[in-house]
């Protein structure tokens, strides 16, 4: 299979588009579309479906798609290892932040990354937990943080840090912030919850369960913001950490409860491929990571809530 094939047939797919993917690239369109057919009868398989709006991969052509970008991903670090050679870490690594994190974490770590290796290329997307660790395994990024990820073998994993899951409230409706709610007396709110197989959702669900009861989902909605919002709006409690909770700037609009009895807590973790190695400037990534995150969290706590616990 040739490479260069490969990557036109990956950007045509991703755009939709042989036009589109023509102009990015800088090429002919019809050098590029003569690259794709070519691949396509190598693999004796249709790779995309044509029609006068653009194209879309074919069953076959998804399945190609996916590997592709770990392929290219990997030939891209085999060209950084050998180049790292010559002296300080080049190259580009791939980082992936939950949307919880990325509006507080990126900008600061960028400024960070840049001063530390001026010469090398840091690209970061963002997701929800359960597609970023996806994308982790199919090495399409190289390190990725993660919260309460499934243990699985192929990813190995750093704690960073715990936090506590708070009841979010309306206003102040539902008394002075620092007091506490017993984990069973969730099963009475209406909650507003992120879907399955939000680790969250599994751990109150999972929970609740040994307690005999069950959540009460008044609406399900995976973007903490979208959940902020309508518990503003009065239209049920969210379960929240504070970390997530900052990304919505909120914490004075709302009132909180802590969950005991017994708590719920959030582990957040940096995550690696333990299936391929990675470079040196990925290795250094994740030793910047490792005690940047933890830091650039702790000053941005909030004001202090009380951590008096009922008996």
């Amino acid at each position: 299979m040739d490479l260069k094939q490969l990557e036109y047939f990956v950007h045509v797919a991703e755009l939709g588009s042989f036009t589109k993917a023509s102009d990015l690239l800088g090429i002919a369109q019809s050098a590029l579309s003569r690259h794709v057919r070519k691949l396509e009868v190598e693999l004796g398989q249709n790779l995309l479906h044509r029609d006068g709006r653009g194209v879309s991969p074919t069953e076959a052509g998804k399945r190609l798609l996916s590997h592709g970008h770990g392929i290219l991903l990997q030939v891209q670090r085999a060209h950084q290892e050998v180049a790292d050679v010559r002296g300080a870490p080049i190259g580009n690594v791939v980082i992936g932040l939950p949307h919880s994190l990325g509006r507080i974490l990126t900008v600061p770590f960028v400024s960070e990354f840049q001063r530390a290796f001026p010469h090398a290329q840091l690209s970061i997307t963002e997701g929800l937990t359960i597609h970023l660790h996806e994308w982790l395994k199919a090495g399409r990024l190289d390190i990725s943080v993660l919260h309460d990820p499934v243990p699985s073998p192929s990813i190995e994993t750093f704690p960073l840090q715990q936090d506590d899951y708070f009841l979010l409230c309306p206003g102040m409706a539902e008394g002075a912030r620092g007091k506490t709610v017993q984990l069973a007396d969730l099963a009475g709110y209406p909650l507003i919850l992120p879907r399955r197989p939000h680790p969250m959702r599994l751990q109150l669900e999972t929970q609740l369960a040994n307690l005999g009861r069950k959540p009460q989902v008044a609406l399900e909605i995976d973007a903490v913001p979208a959940i902020a919002d309508l518990v503003a709006q009065g239209l049920g409690y969210g379960l929240v950490t504070m970390n997530a909770l900052r990304v919505h700037n909120g914490p004075a609009q709302f009132s909180f409860r802590r969950i005991v009895s017994p708590a719920m807590r959030s582990t957040l973790v940096l995550g690696i491929s333990a299936e391929r190695p990675l470079t040196d400037l990925a290795q250094k990534t994740v030793e910047m990571l490792r005690s940047f995150i933890p830091a650039h969290l702790q000053q941005r706590q909030p004001r202090p809530i009380s951590k008096t616990r009922n008996s």
